[in-house]
C-alpha cells in the first residue's frame, strides 16, 4: 500500500480547513497563525518524504519492512542471507562459530548503495549456521589495517556474559517453532489508564526479574488494580543495567537479561487475553556510544547512522544522535517501529526524549516559557519534527488501533494533532509539569500554603484539543537522588509506622491522606490518561539504585517490593485498595475520555476544590486541620447524589468520618455559577466523589 499525502481520515484528526498545506492546526489554535511558514515547512518536507519513499522504495508499508531484507533471513531451502548496510567499508565479511571464526571464509559483495550481501548455503533444507550460535561482521575499513569487528546493526538476540566480558555477543536467532500468538489485540481503550513498568525490578527479590516472572506474578495485580494499558520500560536491548533502559545497544533485540525472545511474546500475548493494551518504551532519540556492541562507528565512519562531530553527540546523556534526514536512517527506524509491532504485537509506543529530538539544543539548559517562538525558528530541529511526522503517520495508518505516547517537556504546540492538519500526529502527550509541581511543594511549602488555583491552573493547562496523559509521579521521580511521593510524605516514619500494629502518627496520616488525594485530583482533574509508576500505586518507600559500581553493585533498590501490599498488616494495603477502587471507577464512569472538567470552586482560605466531570461531582478538602460541616457546593445537574469513592473510608486507612451510605439532596438555587447546590460534610485533607444515584 502507498501513504499519500497525509489524509484527514489519520487517527486524531478532524476535517481540515483550508488549504492541505500543514496550517490546518491554525484552526485550532489562532496563536500559531504567526509561525504559518515554519508549519508549512515542516509539513512539505514530510510530504516530500513520503512522495520519495513511494516512488523510490514502493511506499512506507513496503519501506518499514527492512527487517524482512536486512539482517539474517532464513529461505525456505535452509540458505541464509544476511544483508548490512556499511558504505564507507571496503570489504566485509560473516564470521562465526558456524565458520570457526575464519575471517576470510564467508566473504561479502558490495552493492551501488553500500550494501553488503552474503549467502549461506543450507545443508539438507536446514541452515548452516546454528540456532543460537555467535556471529559477528568483520570489516575492512579505510585508514585501519586492523579489521573491525561489529554486531549486525539488524540483529534479534544478543547476549552478555559479564564473568567473559560486558560486550554483547551477537547470536543467530532461529528456533525451530514459531510463537503462536493466541490472543488477539484488544480494542483501543477509551481511557488509557496506564501502569509503567520495568521488568527487571518486578520482584522483591535482590535480583533481575524476567519475562516469565513478570507475566505470572505482575500482570494478574495489574489487572486486578484495574489498570488497562502497560508501558514497558528498558527492553530494547542496552549494555548498561543502570541506564534504566535508556543507551540502546541493539534495536532489534529484546533485552535477553530477562530471557528468551518467546517469553516477552507471551508477556504480551498474555496481556492482551486479559484485555490489556501493552506500549513499548522506545528510545530513537539517541543510541549508545558502544562501538563494539553498538550502532557508533559500524562501518568506521561517524556519520553512517549519526550526525558527525558534536552534532551527532549528546552532552548530558553521552550518546550518539540519529541522523533523521538521511534515508537509511529513516528506514532503520521505522523499520524498527514496525518490527516491534509486527513481532511482539506490541499496540504502540512511549517515544522518550522527543524534546531533545525536535530541537537542536535538545532541551539543555533550555527553561521553555511557553512563548510560541520558542518552537519555531532556528532552535528547532525539523528533521526530528519531521521523522516523528513520519512515524505517527505510519503507524496509525497501518495499526489504527495504535496508541502514541511523546514525552516532551517544552510544550511544543500541535505535537498530538494530526499530520493532515500540520501536526507531529502522536495520541498523547505528558503532563510533566504536574509531578515537578507536587514534589516542590512537598520540599518548600507547607500544607497550609498550598495554592489551590495554582494547582488547579497547572493540572488543566492544557492544549486544546491535544490529548494530555496527567501523573502524580512515574520512574523520574523514584530514581536515586529523589524520592517517591509517599517517601516525601512520611521519610522515616514509614520504617516504624506502616504496620497497623503501631501508632497511627500525624505524620503517617498527613501521608496516607495526601497520597490518595493528590492521585485522585490528578486523575479527575489532570488529562485524558493517566498513568502510574509500578509499585507507587500503593506508596513504594525508598527510591530506584540500579546495582552500579557507585552502590557495590546492590539490588538492595533495583526491586518492587510487592511483599509489602501483600501483608495484611502493612498500610500499604490501603493504598492499594484506593488506587484499585479509582481505576475501577474510572472504568464505569469514564471521565479520562470525559470532556474536561468545570471547576467552580477554588477557595484559597477553605482549601477547598469542587468540579464536575463525567457527571460525577469532586470535592476535595486540602485544609490541613478545618473540616467542614454542610459545606455548600454547587452542581449543574439535580438529583440525588451518592457517594462512589471516599479517600476517608476506613477500607483505604480513613478515619471513617464520612457516612457513605448519604444521600444528598440538590436544592434548585444557583451556587458558584452552577443551577443547584447541595451541602456535604467534608473533613480535612480528604476527598468525596458523588455520583447521581440512578448511575450507582
Amino acid at each position: 500500500m502507498e501513504l499519500v499525502n497525509a489524509s484527514a481520515n489519520s487517527v486524531n484528526d478532524a476535517p481540515a480547513k483550508g488549504a492541505n498545506d500543514g496550517t490546518g492546526i491554525v484552526q485550532l489554535d489562532p496563536y500559531l497563525e504567526p509561525f504559518a511558514g515554519a508549519l508549512k515547512s515542516r509539513y512539505a518536507k514530510a510530504q516530500q518524504w513520503i512522495k520519495t519513499i513511494n516512488e523510490t522504495e514502493g511506499g512506507l508499508e513496503k519501506f518499514s519492512r527492512g527487517y524482512e531484507r536486512f539482517g539474517f533471513q532464513v529461505q525456505q531451502n535452509g540458505d541464509v542471507v544476511y544483508r548490512e548496510w556499511a558504505p564507507n567499508a571496503l570489504r566485509a565479511y560473516l564470521i562465526g562459530d558456524f565458520n570457526d571464526w575464519n575471517r576470510d571464509a564467508t566473504p561479502m559483495t558490495k552493492n551501488n548503495f553500500g550494501v553488503f550481501e552474503v549467502t549461506v548455503p543450507g545443508k539438507n533444507g536446514q541452515p548452516s549456521i546454528p540456532h543460537d550460535s555467535k556471529i559477528k561482521i568483520s570489516l575492512v575499513v579505510p585508514n585501519d589495517h586492523a579489521r573491525q569487528e561489529r554486531l549486525p546493526a539488524w540483529i534479534t538476540r544478543v547476549t552478555q556474559d559479564l564473568n567473559v566480558s560486558p560486550v554483547y555477543d551477537a547470536r543467530f536467532w532461529n528456533p525451530p517453532q514459531k510463537y503462536q500468538f493466541k490472543n488477539k489485540r484488544p480494542a483501543k481503550p477509551e481511557s488509557a489508564r496506564i501502569y509503567e513498568a520495568h521488568v527487571g525490578i518486578s520482584s522483591p527479590e535482590r535480583k533481575v526479574a524476567t519475562y516469565k516472572e513478570f507475566t505470572q506474578n505482575i500482570l494478574p495485580r495489574i489487572k486486578l488494580l484495574g489498570y488497562n494499558v502497560i508501558q514497558l520500560m528498558a527492553v530494547m536491548e542496552h549494555a548498561y543495567y543502570a541506564s534504566f533502559g535508556y543507551q540502546i545497544n541493539s534495536f532489534f533485540a529484546a533485552s535477553s537479561r530477562y530471557g528468551f525472545p518467546d517469553d516477552l511474546k507471551e508477556l504480551v500475548d498474555t496481556a492482551h487475553g486479559m484485555g490489556i493494551t501493552v506500549l513499548l518504551d522506545v528510545v530513537h532519540s539517541h543510541a549508545s556510544k558502544n562501538v563494539l556492541d553498538g550502532l557508533n562507528m559500524f562501518d568506521g565512519s561517524d556519520h553512517q547512522y549519526f550526525h558527525e562531530g558534536a552534532k551527532g553527540r549528546h552532552v548530558l546523556w553521552d550518546s550518539r544522535l540519529f541522523n533523521y534526514g538521511h534515508h537509511e536512517v529513516l528506514r532503520f527506524l521505522l523499520s524498527n517501529l514496525r518490527f516491534w509491532m509486527e513481532e511482539y504485537q506490541f499496540d504502540g509506543f512511549r517515544f522518550d526524549g522527543v524534546t531533545s529530538m525536535i530541537y537542536t539544543h535538545h532541551g539543555i539548559g533550555t527553561g521553555f516559557s511557553g512563548g510560541y517562538h520558542e518552537y519555531f525558528g532556528p532552535g528547532v530541529d525539523e528533521e526530528g519534527v519531521v521523522y516523528l511526522m513520519i512515524a505517527n503517520e505510519l503507524l496509525h495508518q497501518l495499526y489504527p488501533n495504535s496508541i502514541t505516547i511523546a514525552e516532551d517537556v517544552s510544550g511544543m504546540p500541535g505535537l498530538c494533532v494530526s499530520l493532515s492538519l500540520g501536526g507531529i500526529g502522536f495520541d498523547y502527550r505528558l503532563a510533566m509539569a504536574v509531578p515537578d509541581l507536587y514534589i516542590k511543594w512537598l520540599k518548600e511549602k507547607q500544607d497550609i500554603d498550598w495554592d489551590m488555583g495554582n494547582l488547579v491552573f497547572t493540572l488543566t493547562n492544557r492544549r486544546h484539543g491535544e490529548k494530555t496523559i496527567a501523573y502524580a509521579e512515574s520512574h523520574d521521580q523514584a530514581l536515586v537522588g529523589d524520592k517517591t511521593l509517599l517517601f516525601w510524605l512520611c521519610d522515616a516514619q514509614m520504617y516504624t509506622n506502616m504496620s497497623v500494629l503501631s501508632e497511627l502518627t500525624p505524620v503517617i496520616d498527613r501521608g496516607l491522606s495526601l497520597h490518595k488525594m493528590i492521585r485522585l485530583i490528578t486523575h479527575g482533574l489532570g488529562g485524558e490518561g493517566y498513568l502510574n509508576f509500578e509499585g507507587n500505586e500503593f506508596g513504594h518507600p525508598e527510591w530506584l539504585d540500579f546495582p552500579r559500581e557507585g552502590n557495590g553493585n546492590s539490588f538492595d533498590y533495583a526491586r518492587r517490593q510487592f511483599n509489602l501490599v501483600d501483608d495484611d498488616l502493612l498500610r500499604y494495603r490501603f493504598l492499594n485498595e484506593f488506587d484499585s477502587k479509582m481505576q475501577w471507577t474510572e472504568e464505569k464512569y469514564g471521565w479520562l475520555h470525559s470532556p474536561q472538567a468545570y471547576v467552580s470552586l477554588k477557595h484559597e482560605g477553605d482549601k477547598i476544590i469542587v468540579f464536575e466531570r463525567a457527571g460525577l461531582l469532586w470535592i476535595f478538602n486540602f485544609h490541613p486541620s478545618n473540616s467542614f460541616t454542610d459545606y455548600r457546593v454547587g452542581v449543574e445537574q439535580e438529583g440525588t447524589y451518592r457517594i462512589v469513592l471516599s479517600t476517608d473510608s476506613k477500607a483505604f486507612g480513613g478515619h471513617g468520618n464520612v457516612a457513605e451510605d448519604t444521600r444528598f439532596f440538590t436544592t434548585p438555587f444557583a451556587w458558584n455559577d452552577r443551577k443547584n447546590f447541595l451541602q456535604v460534610y467534608i473533613p480535612s485533607r480528604s476527598a468525596i466523589v458523588l455520583a447521581l444515584e440512578a448511575t450507582l
